[in-house]
């Protein structure tokens, strides 16, 4: 049977007159990737912040590796890491002193040369943190976060600032962290990176969940009708339709080479996400 390690009850937050988190209930799996998504407002920082034990809660009950977070001392915070949305401030150190000094802080820290190599941060371990680009700084705040060797982990923006060959690549350490047992949550504003990690998605929206799912399936996506369009007669037609291999097979015996212009397209993890979210007038998520 899979372990539980987060275990979210109707969690509630309000600010004001604002209620940024709406009764939210959630369940995360020991080795899971789980991605939060939402638009700015859902309520998906105050959320993460409430389960890392750094914001209070008004209402509902939390428990992540088996403790609440709003009463948790340092043993259980050495077995969680964080990576913020922004960059980490570093001292005037080389890259491996300052990951060496922050493996002091924990009691089962990882080796600091062999994080730093996973992170893809080798060549630079002698210079300086504050000479890093923009992506490095990213690397360096990985590495940060995972020195203690954490059960949990919780990754905000991770690849903000990445090319798409350094996300891709970043994607790999993921997965890598994944398989060794460490269970990821995740929040990103790259569907994409969504659909490339996460065993299952979350959408949030006006502090609600949505929707929980495996990205293949969100909102019915796995079973939506496919649309099948190709040229003929100098237009443009198309068919939705459930079975649009058949649909290809009748076109194919209709033309004597290739089917003009043919395309098969099936609602991507974009379209599904945007639809659920189109009605929803978010506030700015700095508010909450």
């Amino acid at each position: 049977m899979n372990e539980t390690v987060i275990e979210v009850d109707d969690l509630r937050k309000r600010y004001g007159d604002t209620e940024a988190v709406a009764g939210i209930d959630l369940g995360i799996e020991l080795g899971e990737i789980f991605a939060l998504l939402g638009p700015n407002g859902a309520g998906k920082s105050t959320t993460v912040e409430i389960l890392e034990g750094f914001r209070g809660r008004d209402g509902g009950n939390v428990r992540v590796l088996g403790v609440d977070p709003g009463r948790a001392g340092p043993a259980w915070r050495s077995r969680v890491g964080v990576v913020r949305q922004k960059e980490t401030l570093v001292p005037k150190l080389p890259v491996r002193d300052l990951v060496r000094h922050f493996a002091g802080y924990y009691p089962l820290a990882d080796d600091p040369d062999e994080v730093i190599e996973r992170v893809g941060l080798a060549h630079k371990s002698r210079e300086l943190a504050e000479s890093l680009s923009g992506g490095q700084l990213r690397r360096l705040d990985v590495a940060l976060g995972i020195i203690g060797r954490p059960e949990l982990l919780f990754l905000d923006e991770p690849t903000t600032g990445f090319d798409p060959r350094a996300r891709r690549e970043f994607w790999g350490l993921i997965r890598a962290l994944a398989d060794g047992g460490t269970t990821i949550v995740l929040t990103t504003h790259y569907l994409e990176e969504a659909e490339a990690l996460a065993d299952r998605v979350c959408v949030l929206a006006r502090g609600r969940v949505r929707a929980i799912d495996a990205p293949a399936a969100l909102d019915g996506r796995a079973h939506a009708r496919a649309t099948v369009s190709w040229r003929e007669g100098g237009q443009r037609r198309e068919v939705r339709t459930d079975e649009p291999t058949r649909v290809v097979a009748e076109l194919a015996g209709r033309f004597v080479d290739e089917i003009p212009e043919l395309s098969v397209h099936r609602p991507t993890l974009e379209e599904v996400y945007l639809g659920m979210i189109k009605d929803d007038h978010a506030i700015e998520e700095t508010s909450i």
